[in-house]
């Protein structure tokens, strides 16, 4: 059998308010990723789903995903 790997995603989200009352969320790592959001929560959330998506968009294209996105490691897999 392989050997298997677990990818863990982290994402730093920067919040930030506008003077319009929306908020605007944004991953540093991941150039243009933003969002905004009526209220806090759901700016993350939006954030989050766009961040998801281009990083699934780099790895199907084999474009390197930022290391501070990204932290793979061994997965032990039971004996057969």
């Amino acid at each position: 059998m392989d050997d298997a790997f677990a990818t863990t995603v982290r994402l730093v989200v920067e919040l930030d308010r506008e003077e319009d009352g929306r908020w605007i969320a944004e991953v540093p790592s991941l150039p243009g990723v933003m969002a905004y959001g009526d209220t806090r929560e759901l700016a993350i959330d939006a954030v989050n789903a766009l961040a998801l998506r281009v990083i699934a968009d780099r790895v199907e294209r084999r474009v390197s995903v930022p290391s501070q996105v990204l932290a793979a490691a061994p997965v032990a897999t039971p004996p057969v």
